[in-house]
């Protein structure tokens, strides 16, 4: 299936060249022969004129011979796409992409010397991922079950149903004693607090991550309380709904289905993969409130109060976690008070490590440090004020999501007509998690 992007305009690729790091030809293909190797030249006439990679654009369009260039830079090589055509610029970059994803499968380290190593296998894979400059399946897993490495095994076996009926993402013939799917539900939150105590950023990140070990050609149907869902199924939406913003699915999923009346239809990958991706910008309570306060009673002493606060209900429970508080880098001989946890000075880190196993819902807990400082350390205090590291936190919230999405359903049907057992979980985590704090002295 060819690469469509908006207006379904097609990525139409003229040749593709693949340069070592001194911009030397290691190997081509040209599919439709309207470009030629001088056009290349002119490439690497625009990148060593180039006074910075920095100043280097994904796309160059060179209006002389009226030649688009597509690259990308994997380690020292350069995948390079020419064409003549109008053609979708993001798509061709995506198939560049997939083509590293495919030689990194098929070589594990794709370099200079896997690219000079094994000729024949790319020819015949770049054969099979392009048809007259149109990108076709790009899916590494199935390629290798009819390209695969070694001359004896280059013979071409029939091709599986994943590329005559246009499910490249899962093979034919998959045969499981015991049907099975795992959904967990992870939620990452962002969260920064300034010294003042006020929240300057908050956003949640979500991933629907599957793990499914079903036999044969399975449907797969998924339903949440997404709001926007239930409205469209005439469902009540009162109690818990979400709306859920800038949501991104794996290939599998029928985006024409969930566009008409927002049902998640899909024939699954065989193994681990992110079904969808969705974030959430609406501010949410911190489930982990963290006050931290400094104090300098002497020159030669520091001393930090820290409070613990879980925000969410009592029956749930924080675990793993771990507060990264900064200290001096001069700092000596420690002195720690803690109500739950341990603490240690971790020097190399220039911070101390607050870890908690598991603390409930609702609570607060406390700790209390003192160090010692050298006297010199006082002559900061005539220097300029530079930004000091901020609190940060670690946790995870089992059996939880910050946002309130739910599964209300989720159905697998196979014309064999086996059972099939869907386990779910829920589980929020810290993401980029801090809080700012600045000294204070008395």
């Amino acid at each position: 299936m060819a690469l469509f992007g908006a207006g379904g305009s097609p990525a139409v690729c003229s040749s593709l060249y693949i340069l070592d790091s001194n911009l030397k030809t290691l190997l081509m293909r040209d599919w439709r022969g309207d470009t030629n190797p001088s056009m290349v030249e002119r490439f690497v006439s625009i990148v060593n004129n180039a006074e910075s990679e920095s100043e280097l654009k994904p796309i160059i369009y060179d209006d002389e011979i009226q030649t688009s260039f597509t690259y990308i830079r994997h380690r020292d090589l350069y995948f390079l796409a020419l064409t003549r055509t109008n053609a979708n610029a993001v798509a061709l970059l995506t198939f560049l992409h997939r083509l590293v994803d495919i030689f990194t499968h098929y070589f594990k380290e794709l370099k200079e010397e896997s690219i000079r190593d094994n000729f024949v296998i790319i020819y015949e894979l770049l054969d099979e991922v392009m048809d007259n400059g149109y990108p076709q399946f790009t899916e590494a897993k199935i390629l290798s079950e009819f390209i695969t490495v070694g001359a004896h095994e280059l013979q071409a076996p029939k091709a599986p149903m994943a590329v005559t009926n246009a499910v490249s993402w899962r093979s034919e013939g998959l045969r499981y004693q015991k049907n099975e799917v795992f959904l967990d539900v992870v939620e990452s939150c962002n969260c920064v607090v300034n010294a003042n105590g006020q929240i300057v950023n908050s956003e949640v990140n979500g991933a629907l991550r599957m793990r499914t070990q079903l036999s044969g050609m399975p449907e797969c149907k998924l339903g949440l309380n997404d709001k926007v869902m239930l409205q469209a199924q005439n469902k009540s939406t009162r109690g818990k709904s979400v709306e859920l913003e800038d949501i991104k699915f794996h290939q599998c999923v029928r985006l024409a289905r969930f566009e008409s009346d927002r049902t998640i239809s899909f024939i699954p990958p065989d193994g681990q993969f992110d079904l969808m991706n969705y974030r959430i910008t609406t501010p949410v309570k911190p489930l982990i409130w963290v006050e931290a306060k400094v104090t300098r009673p002497s020159r030669s002493r520091v001393e930090y109060s820290v409070k613990l606060r879980t925000q969410f209900k009592s029956r749930l429970n924080a675990t793993g976690i771990e507060v990264k508080l900064p200290v001096p880098g001069d700092a000596t001989t420690p002195e720690v008070k803690a109500a739950l946890g341990s603490v240690t000075y971790a020097p190399e880190q220039e911070a101390m490590l607050w870890k908690i196993k598991t603390v409930p819902g609702e609570k607060v807990v406390e700790m209390r440090a003192k160090f010692s400082l050298p006297s010199v350390s006082a002559l900061e205090d005539d220097g300029p004020r530079q930004k000091k590291p901020p609190v940060m936190v670690k946790f995870e919230v089992p059996y939880f999501t910050v946002s309130g999405v739910q599964v209300r359903f989720l159905k697998v049907i196979e014309k064999s007509g086996y059972q099939a057992l869907p386990w779910v979980r829920y589980i929020t985590k810290a993401g980029t998690y801090e809080f700012r704090l600045d000294h204070q002295s008395s």
